[in-house]
């Protein structure tokens, strides 16, 4: 295959930069630009002088054998001080002695196309580097180390089971006195698809876990929502004034409570009597109040009212306490002022946000991997209710299709426009 090569490191001025080459000839081009040449041996770092387009740098030649390297094909490793022009005068040098320049993610994809790891596993990669949370990185990692993967894998070994018992039964019918055992079938496809389902549900933790959870701070106006978004940052974003209906638009900020990302979002006080603009923000703090995963309704007293569908995502807090006696009913009392029962109230708000976000646990946080599970589960749902009323070929076409769904995962079924849109989200270089 033809040597690619890109600057590994990232773009800027920084200690050392790194030039890979990957492909059949990518030793004998670097045989070309480093001097001294010797005999590379796999795994080994020669030191030498690496010439670029009109200059020459001191640096490190790392050679690794195909298949054992990230790619699967020989690779070559160059370090050199990581100069910005100096990177690119060597990067030159490699196009100019036979090499040609890579595109976006095609060394991961080269190690994908040569068995080195699942189109999952690269996907995990890319939420890893990506990642600006820990609980993200941790689920990026959990699938970059293939769990998803191997937990699909054995999920597809069950499926070709049975599609085998089923194949065998429709092409010899006479072999087998007894027939096939449905209701042993009905089990195991039962089984199966209750074990997707349960990977389809974590999506929705696995989408709170890449993009966040939303938190809505709501309220009547001068209840101290802008004080309390202070106290849960730690500093001072929003504006806070005596004065009614000071927050006219959402104002929002980040907070990580247990490796998750909360997006704060404080909306305008809500109350009936209010100017054009203010009434615009109540508008907005109403669609927000929607959509947030958790609520935080603060009060000093009365609440305001929130559309019924929320009540599994409201945490009543009530407000002041320093100087007011707190209402029975509120599930904790904070002061935003004093920042008493605020250590109290992140630990609420992880508890509604997520609940447990376990080191060992596989979430699905792509949407493609959520829609390839759902695609799984459906057609196990039609061959368990066609078993006993339709043909076994017909429902060995839900059960290939059930096979097929979930191959898209680790990318053994996947088409062409799922794997280039898979390493379209990697940068050049990896």
């Amino acid at each position: 295959m033809q040597t690619i090569a890109a600057i590994a490191t990232a773009s800027g001025t920084c200690g050392v930069a790194i030039i890979r080459l990957s492909g059949d000839n990518c030793l004998e081009i670097a045989e070309k630009i480093f001097t001294p040449t010797k005999n590379f041996k796999p795994n080994y770092m020669y030191a030498g002088n690496i010439s670029g387009d009109g200059f020459t740098d001191f640096g490190f030649l790392v050679y690794f054998k195909a298949p054992k390297s990230f790619t699967g094909e020989d690779v070559v490793e160059l370090h050199c001080h990581g100069g910005v022009q100096i990177a690119r005068g060597i990067l030159k040098k490699c196009v100019m002695s036979g090499a040609r320049l890579a595109e976006r993610g095609e060394f991961t994809k080269r190690a994908f196309l040569n068995g080195k790891l699942t189109l999952a596993s690269a996907e995990g990669m890319v939420d890893m580097i990506n990642a600006e949370s820990l609980a993200l990185l941790r689920a990026g990692s959990m699938l970059y180390g293939e769990k998803l993967s191997d937990e699909v894998k054995t999920l597809q070994n069950a499926l070709k089971d049975i599609l085998a018992e089923v194949a065998v039964e429709i092409d010899y019918p006479e072999e087998d006195e007894s027939g096939l055992d449905l209701k042993k079938i009905t089990q195991k496809l039962s089984a199966l698809k209750t074990e997707i389902d349960g990977l389809v549900k974590s999506y929705k933790s696995g989408k709170k876990i890449k993009e966040g959870v939303t938190v809505a701070l709501c309220g009547k106006p001068n209840t101290g929502k802008s004080s309390l978004l202070n106290a849960l940052l730690g500093y001072e974003k929003a504006i806070v004034s005596a004065e009614e209906g000071t927050t006219r638009d959402a104002v929002e900020g980040t907070l990580e409570l247990d490796g998750v990302t909360y997006n704060l979002i404080d909306t305008a006080g809500i109350r009936e009597r209010a100017g054009n603009v203010e009434s615009i923000g109540i508008d907005r703090a109403r669609k927000i109040i929607e959509t947030a995963d958790v609520i935080l309704s603060v009060s000093e007293g009365e609440e305001v009212a929130l559309p019924s569908n929320t009540g599994g995502k409201i945490i009543k807090v009530f407000n002041k306490s320093d100087i007011k006696t707190p209402v029975r009913d509120c599930d904790i009392a904070v002061s935003a002022k004093t920042g008493a029962g605020v250590e109290e109230l992140k630990k609420l708000i992880s508890e509604k946000g997520m609940g447990d976000t376990s080191l060992d646990k596989a979430y699905i946080v792509e949407e493609r991997h959520f829609a390839a599970l759902k695609k799984g589960a459906e057609a196990l749902e039609t061959a368990l209710e066609n078993i006993g009323v339709m043909t076994l070929d017909v429902i060995s076409v839900d059960l290939k299709e059930a096979w097929d769904a979930l191959g898209e995962i680790t990318g053994e079924t996947a088409n062409e426009e799922i794997i280039s849109t898979v390493f379209s989200k990697f940068c050049v270089g990896k």
